[in-house]
């Protein structure tokens, strides 16, 4: 019986184990077959959405290239109108209205907008007269040649080389502009040409597109093309590169979408922008035709692969993955719990021995560290110390076992500190870092660096914090020894500078006494040589009087630099008004002293409007009066003279202010004796002068905090640079 019932047992044992595997398996398959339904539905789905975007995403984004060709087609509506209001603007009316425009800053992708006049032969010579008439120089048309018609740039802004280089250019000889500047012309619509490639490109291989607006007499559209042709002045247009124009409209809106358009206006079908990393897999393509003002596109997008039109789908294809991964989790399942229980057992037996080799590791390093060392319980008493600690203490273990930590430190410290050693710091979870002092028994002071850090403790032992405690007592007394020193040199730089201040002091004050003493012996000597000549000028020989004359010269010549020497001492001396000053006011009233002092001149003036400054009123005349007389004085023999006042950014992104002309110049060799006094480049009889302005100046810069700079070349003008930063102190004004 015993027999026939152990192959029972094991045909039992054998079925349930077969049972069990064909469950697993059954498990699997249908829990893929659920998980990949799922995913194919949900897939279809999202590929659906993802059309839908895309389509609208593209109608967006070609919406947005018809915006924007509608925005260039009112700018040059604009100008249209100009033209027919004023006949024919002259070059600066156009410039001005362009400038207002901002072209560059609204539309980076135009080179530019113009005026091109439909004349015969006839009118050509007229409006070439009239051009130069109203100063805008000559115009010459190219290519050359007699034709019926032609259509010359007369205006195009902004005057970049490359635009000025195509005024004149007859765009009426070129046929593919010429179809486009007829159809406009007939029909009275904007116009859009076919793909050229533009003057300003210089033969580059670029594709360029030119928008016509017909210009007819007075302020009407004539209704027939026969009217039309007999009324048109002319076409304002503005070239553009297609490529710039494309990506600056889409740009706002485009992510990985990729476009091509194509002119499909005529049978040879022209790609006029085509994305370079179109590629052969694409989850969705879309094609759009539109009308483009007489030209007919097509934009053709394209999404990329499915990772990047739906990229949704790739989450879909990490739930399909991860549901093979369940899937297969539940059919290993029964196979791992088996060997969990012998593997919690192991790791719970290797877990206890790398606790015991970690606390035999800290145990090491608390023994064996050079730096003092404790454990404390949640009363702050000593439960353990290492012998580092020993000897910073000058106790042993047995003295310092169940000692407050806090009594140990020398109670003459900051109580505070000490209410901080006295926290739970165990409980706030913090690191206490402070500098703290201790006595040991034999009376010696030692400073110690604390680190007070929580760490955990064991059920059945009192362990809260571990304290390290190092000696820094060498350190201290170096750092005390230092800072002695920073204080010995202190003292002396400022006793230096006192002695300085009390220098310049007696050196401006030297130099205003003498500039005092020297006029009373001048004035005599001028005195006596003025009755000299009147009394006895008759007596003298022309020798005499020749002497006597330099004489009174010499005195004029060195009364004039007392004069000066007084200035720039007066300068240096007075207190500062600090108050808001606009520059370009002060500017024109030195101007027009200047025009007022020599009406003789003929010379143009350029003054920036806007220049507001913070400095002293009177000082800042001075310096204008200096640097404008300076370049009145070196144009005088300039044919068409200027000097201009004005201000650009530095490349520290701050103002810089500057007077510049194109007069006598200077030898950038000697740019640093420019600025000190009585220095001159040019020659007394050649620029009269003193010396003393250029010095004068920089003073009232440095005084305000400023710096200056001067370049230039001989023949070609000169500019001065400077600028106004703060104002020197009260102190620094009374030492100068």
């Amino acid at each position: 019986m015993t027999t026939e019932t152990i192959p029972t047992s094991r045909n039992a044992k054998g079925f349930r184990w077969r049972f069990g595997h064909v469950l697993a398996i059954i498990t699997l398959v249908l829990s893929a077959l659920i998980v990949y339904l799922a995913w194919n539905n949900a897939r279809e789905r999202e590929l659906k959405l993802a059309e839908t975007e895309f389509h609208a995403k593209v109608g967006k984004l070609a919406t947005l290239v018809q915006l924007r060709m509608t925005n260039y087609v009112l700018t040059q509506r604009g100008g249209a109108s100009l033209i027919a209001a004023l006949d024919l603007p002259t070059r600066q009316q156009w410039h001005t209205y362009a400038l207002g425009l901002e072209l560059k800053k609204q539309y980076p992708a135009l080179v530019g907008m113009g005026f091109a006049a439909y004349v015969d032969q006839s009118k050509l010579m007229r409006l070439q007269l009239q051009i130069r008439d109203t100063g805008g120089g000559q115009l010459g048309v190219f290519p050359r040649g007699l034709r019926d018609h032609y259509g010359p740039i007369v205006y195009l802004e902004p005057r970049t080389p490359e635009n000025l280089a195509v005024i004149g250019y007859d765009m009426y000889s070129d046929p593919a502009r010429r179809r486009a500047m007829q159809v406009a012309m007939t029909t009275g619509e904007v116009q859009l040409s076919e793909a050229v490639s533009l003057m300003q490109d210089n033969g580059k291989q670029v594709h360029g597109l030119l928008l016509f607006t017909p210009v007819y007499k007075g302020e009407f559209n004539p209704s027939t093309p026969a009217q039309r042709r007999e009324a048109m002045v002319g076409w304002v247009y503005t070239p553009f590169h297609i490529a710039q124009m494309l990506e600056l409209a889409i740009a706002p809106v485009k992510t990985t979408e990729r476009m091509r358009v194509v002119d499909a206006t005529d049978s040879a079908q022209v790609v006029l922008y085509a994305d370079p990393d179109i590629g052969d897999l694409n989850t969705f393509t879309h094609s759009l035709t539109l009308n483009m003002y007489g030209r007919r596109w097509r934009f053709d997008f394209f999404s990329g692969p499915h990772n990047i039109a739906a990229p949704q789908l790739a989450s879909l294809n990490k739930m399909l993955f991860a549901g093979g991964v369940v899937s297969l989790l539940l059919f290993i399942l029964m196979w791992t719990l088996a060997s969990i229980q012998s593997r919690a057992e192991r790791i719970a037996r290797d877990m206890t021995d790398s606790f015991r080799r970690s606390e035999q590791r800290f145990r090491s390093a608390l023994h064996y560290s050079a730096i003092g060392k404790a454990l404390l319980d949640t009363a702050g008493n000593i439960v353990e110390a290492n012998p580092a600690l020993e000897g910073i203490l000058g106790r042993n273990q047995t003295q310092m076992h169940g000692q407050s930590f806090a009594m140990l430190m020398n109670p003459d410290d900051d109580p505070k500190r000490t209410a901080q050693m006295d926290a739970v710091l165990d409980e706030e979870g913090q690191v206490v870092r402070t500098m703290r002092t201790l006595r040991r028994p034999d009376g010696e002071l030692r400073h110690v660096q604390l680190t007070i850090a929580p760490v955990p403790g064991d059920p059945d032992r009192d362990i809260a914090r571990l304290v390290q405690v190092e000696d820094v007592s060498e350190r201290v007394r170096a750092e005390a020894s230092v800072k002695s020193l920073n204080r010995t040199l202190e003292s002396r730089v400022a006793a230096r500078t006192r002695e300085l201040s009390e220098a310049n002091r007696e050196l401006e004050s030297f130099a205003y006494s003498v500039s005092h003493d020297l006029r009373a012996p001048l004035r005599a000597i001028e005195g006596f040589s003025r009755i000299l000549g009147e009394r006895y000028g008759e007596v003298l020989d022309d020798t005499g009087r020749d002497y006597l004359g330099r004489v009174r010269k010499a005195t004029a010549r060195m009364a004039e630099l007392i004069d000066a020497l007084l200035m720039l001492s007066r300068i240096s001396r007075s207190g500062l008004k600090m108050a808001e000053v606009d520059l370009s006011k002060l500017a024109e009233e030195v101007a027009a002293s200047l025009a007022d002092a020599d009406p003789q001149r003929r010379i143009e003036v350029r003054i920036q409007p806007g220049m507001h400054v913070h400095g002293d009123r009177a000082l800042l005349l001075t310096l204008l009066d200096n640097l404008m007389g300076n370049a009145w004085k070196f144009t005088r023999d300039t044919p068409d003279a200027w000097l201009e006042v004005g201000s650009e950014m530095g490349s520290d992104g701050n103002a810089t202010l500057f007077v510049r002309d194109n007069g006598a110049g200077f030898d950038a060799d000697y740019t640093n004796k420019l600025f000190r006094p009585f220095q001159r480049l040019h020659s007394q009889d050649a620029f009269p002068g003193h010396g003393i302005g250029l010095a004068s100046v920089k003073r009232i810069v440095e005084r305000h905090g400023g710096d200056i700079s001067a370049e230039g070349a001989v023949g070609e003008g000169a500019m001065f640079r400077f600028t106004l930063g703060e104002p020197a102190s009260h102190q620094t004004d009374a030492m100068g």
